[in-house]
């Protein structure tokens, strides 16, 4: 069983080193194997089809990405400043592993109904990011009542997983459009250039102030 389980995970293994290094279109079942140094027909055993290998390697993303959001807000004291942190390492991850990030997303492709695959599907994965995301934003809400109440009669407030999904979506698009360039011509900012602070984290924190409004003096 040991064995079986190193022979999935290799072939996961090269799945992942052909996303990041020439997209996902490059992962085929023959060239995985061919990059796992196993027969063409291995892969079979574990992924019976093409999407059940894609998932699987989407799948180990979003073990990357989580691990990196546990790691980053380990010193952050406040839940805005979980979620401000949770949103830099989101569009950092996007910039960083591109071919990885833009497959993770893709549930049109990964989670067909007609997929077959004995693992968890790819919502397992991507379900607890967003309701992380929600709680987070529950919280902020709750924290900015503690300290002021809005003047006037109360309004209608979208709950919180809309205005998580309108966050997320938000944060989505800057990685999208910084990533393409498109951010920064329209700033004026320079390329990216591998500094802390490139204009991406004012950038950040301006989406977090649209959608929960500013941090309470």
């Amino acid at each position: 069983m040991a064995d079986e389980n190193s022979l999935r995970e290799r072939l996961i293994d090269a799945g992942v080193d052909l996303v990041l290094n020439e997209g996902s279109a490059s992962v085929g079942l023959r060239e995985t194997a061919r990059r796992a140094g196993v027969s063409h027909g291995a892969p079979r055993r574990y992924f019976p089809t093409h999407h059940a290998l894609l998932s699987a390697v989407a799948r180990r993303g979003f073990q990357d990405l989580g691990a990196r959001f546990e790691a980053a807000v380990a010193d952050a004291a406040t839940p805005r400043g979980r979620l401000e942190t949770v949103a830099r390492v989101y569009v950092g991850y996007a910039l960083e592993r591109r071919g990885m990030f833009e497959l993770m997303f893709r549930h049109d492709l990964l989670d067909s109904t007609a997929q077959a695959s004995d693992g968890p599907r790819l919502r397992e994965s991507t379900l607890p990011l967003f309701e992380h995301i929600t709680e987070l934003v529950a919280r902020c809400r709750s924290e900015q009542d503690a300290v002021r109440r809005p003047d006037g009669p109360d309004r209608a407030v979208p709950p919180p997983a809309v205005v998580a999904a309108a966050l997320w979506s938000n944060l989505h698009g800057v990685a999208q459009l910084w990533s393409w360039g498109s951010l920064q011509l329209a700033l004026g900012a320079q390329p990216l250039n591998g500094e802390p602070d490139d204009g991406r984290d004012r950038i950040v924190a301006a989406v977090l102030d649209a959608h929960l409004g500013p941090v309470a003096p």
